[in-house]
Parts: structure tokens; sequence; C-alpha cells
């Protein structure tokens, strides 16, 4: 079955990248087709689902529209504004924001909170939006691996690995990935001066926006500190983040529906949910696990650990940079999963601790989803937000921020990886 699961697979990018608007249609045939043939199980459909970044994704898309509808956004737009020289500097410093509250908080749950801030700059200035949300996309997943609680890769490398929350900071005594990912970050500082160099309007601000309601924003910090508390929990429900969200979700809508009486506000929470956006996970999920069930993940970090052989340098530039590749098209998650094993595998075939790889392969798989609009579900998400704001987007747009990002970021981490951990 691998031959017609890679074909439908290449098929199915194919069509989302010359057809932007059909990609959560391909991603909902190329899934159906899937399980109707049986390269993926029906019984095995609904465990392939990652329904704890749905529920994320639907509570969290409910709370920002209360969020929005409050007018904290544009009062936040309005501080940022008064403290920023020019438009590249707002642009900076919110991609700067988003990677801070990336660090500790789902990368989807980040670009739903931030980029309506950013949305509000924009309106105010009367700019294009697209390049301040792709740059809060793009900044959120770069700094998703800094910590255990910031991306699901790092909770699957801590869970694997034993790794808990302050190993990420520092770990037989030598400083971890967390420095990896401020010194990548730190790195595209001068890539968005070089990109929005020519952005000079100066912010002028006449006057503060009034808040309607202070309820969605304590909602959207409880969710903060909710996520974080949960992450300490050692056996809690797969989907306990999604249920937080929807959760919260929840207590917004009644609030609402007690407060004004009337279920106009809970109508437009409802409808601001992006059910394309949800569609279209929801098939990369079928797909990807059907992939993975066939083998095709398999052979590529097969593929990777046999061509590095014994040579230590090759071996982690190739998952370094292989994981980029592949991650830029391929979700993360089932990858690393995937690929954990084989290098430990690798690692004590040289007799040697695992670390570097382990670092290699989070900082590469976490980054690589950065080259393409489609290759991380935050990205999905800023793509889906700018649609419903009446902004088209394809593949050239994101790339143009993207991939220079990328690079700046990985070849940071690459460095810094190797020197502290290679021996």
């Amino acid at each position: 079955m691998k031959i017609p699961a890679l074909i439908l697979f290449v098929l199915m990018y194919i069509v989302m990248i010359a057809r932007q608007k059909y990609r959560p249609h391909a991603a909902a045939v190329v899934a159906g087709i899937y399980l109707l043939t049986g390269i993926l199980p029906l019984s095995q459909a609904a465990a392939s689902i990652n329904w704890n970044v749905l529920m994320m994704i639907g509570g969290t898309m409910i709370l920002v529209d209360y969020f929005i509808d409050s007018g904290m956004p544009l009062l936040m737009a309005d501080l940022i504004m008064e403290k920023s020289k020019n438009v590249m500097w707002i642009i900076i410093l919110m991609s700067l924001f988003a990677g801070l509250i990336s660090a500790f908080i789902d990368n989807v749950a980040t670009v739903l909170m931030v980029a309506p801030v950013g949305m509000a700059v924009c309106r105010k200035l009367k700019i294009n939006p697209v390049p301040m949300i792709f740059s809060i996309a793009v900044s959120s997943n770069l700094q998703g691996a800094a910590t255990l609680v910031g991306d699901t890769t790092s909770i699957l490398l801590g869970s694997y690995a034993g790794m808990d929350f302050l190993d990420f900071f520092f770990m037989q005594g030598r400083p971890g990935i967390f420095f990896a990912v401020e010194l990548g970050a730190l790195a595209t500082i001068p890539i968005m001066w070089l990109e929005f160099r020519g952005l000079t309007q100066k912010t002028v601000l006449s006057e503060h926006t009034k808040l309607k309601s202070l309820l969605p924003s304590f909602l959207l910090l409880a969710m903060v500190f909710l996520l974080i508390g949960a992450s300490f929990i050692p056996e809690k429900p797969e989907t306990c983040n999604g249920m937080i969200c929807l959760g919260l979700a929840g207590i917004a809508m009644v609030c609402d529906r007690v407060k004004t009486g009337n279920k106009e506000g809970v109508k437009r929470a409802l409808l601001s949910v992006d059910l394309e956006t949800l569609i279209l996970l929801l098939g990369l999920f079928v797909v990807i696990a059907g992939v993975t069930r066939v083998g095709l993940i398999e052979d590529l970090t097969g593929l990777i650990a046999g061509v590095g052989g014994t040579n230590l340098f090759l071996l982690y530039s190739l998952v370094v940079w292989g994981s980029v590749l592949i991650s830029a098209f391929v979700d993360n998650i089932p990858y690393v999963a995937t690929m954990l094993p084989v290098l430990t595998g690798v690692a004590a075939s040289l007799g040697m601790a695992p670390y570097v790889l382990y670092f290699g392969l989070l900082t590469g798989a976490t980054l690589g989803g950065n080259l393409t609009p489609i290759g991380a579900s935050a990205n999905i998400a800023a793509v889906g937000l700018l649609k419903k704001e009446g902004y088209a987007t394809g593949f050239g747009d994101f790339m143009k921020i993207g991939v220079p990002y990328t690079l700046a970021a990985v070849l940071a981490g690459y460095i810094y990886t190797w020197l502290v951990w290679a021996r």
C-alpha cells in the first residue's frame, strides 16, 4: 500500500499548493480514500485524530472572539503603537511578544491570542496585515520548543527521555535546548529588520480604546495558567488541554448570555470558529496516520540514520536539516515520535548519549514547519485568520517570511547544540 499512499499524499499537497481554497477539500478527500481503501483502517481513524488540538483550537477561537469584542486587542495595539518608533518595530515587538507567550502555551493558541492584536494595529495604521500575522505565526512556532509545555514535540521528547520542566533549561550541568531556541529567536531580529526596514511610517495615537469588559482577558489569562499547571499533572487525560479551552469558552458564553439576556453574542462566537481550518487539520491527522502506518515515515527516518553511518557530525547534520525539510510538509508529531527510538538505537550503537541527536531533532522538526504555510498548525491558523479578514495568501507570501526566519533560527540552534552537546 506504500505506493498508492505516497501518490495520494503527493497529489494532496499539489492541490494544496496550486489551489489554496481547496486545501480542506483535498485533505478530506484523501483522508476518505485512505479509510475506504484500508491504507488506514476505519478502526484506527478516531485514534489517529488529535482531538486535543482540535478542541483547543475550537475553544480558543471562541475565547478570542470575546477577547476581540471586548476591545482589549485595540487597547493593546494602542499601547504598542505608543511605545514603538515606527511600523517596523511594531512588527518586531509583536513577533517577540508572541514568541515569549508560545514558550509556555500551545503555538496555535498563541497565534489566536496575539494575531488579533496585530490585526488591530494594522487596521489603525491602514496597512497590509499579512507580514505581521505571518511573523507572529513563525515566531510562535520558533519558541514552541523552548520549554516542556511549549509544543507537543517538546512533550513527546520530555516523556520519552524522562526530562522534566527544568531539564529544558539546564541538564547534566549544561545549558539545555531553551538556549538554542532563544539564540534562534535573537537571530531572527536582524532578518525582521531587513525584511521590514522600509516600513518607517510613524505611529500616531489620538486616544486610547475603551474596554467593554475585562472578563475575556481574565479567561485568556486563566487559560495560560491552567495550561501551564496541567503540564505538571503526571497522568492527565489526553484531551486535558482541550477540555480547559472548551470549558473556559463555555464559561464565556454562559456569562455573555446571562449579562446580555440574548443569544446574539453566543451565536457570533460560535460562528467565529473556523470550520475550514478544523476540517483541514482533521484530514491531515488521518492522512499522516496512514502514511505512518504503511511505513513511509519509517523509511525516511531509516534513510537519514543509514546515510549518517558512524560519523556523528554527518548524522547530526542529517537529523537537523533532514527534519527541517520533512517537517515543512509532514506533521512533526508523528515524525518526532517515530524518530526518537531510531536515534536512541543509533546513539547506542555509537556508544554515546543521544541528547545531541534528540535536541537536533527537536530543533529541525519544530522549526521546519515554518518553511511552508501548511507545515505547522499555527501557520494554518494564521492563514485561516487572514482569509476570514479578506486577505488571500499563497505559498510565496508565507515563504518570503518563513524561509529566512527558519534558516537563521535553525542555523543558530544547529551550531549551539553541536558545540554544547556533541561531547
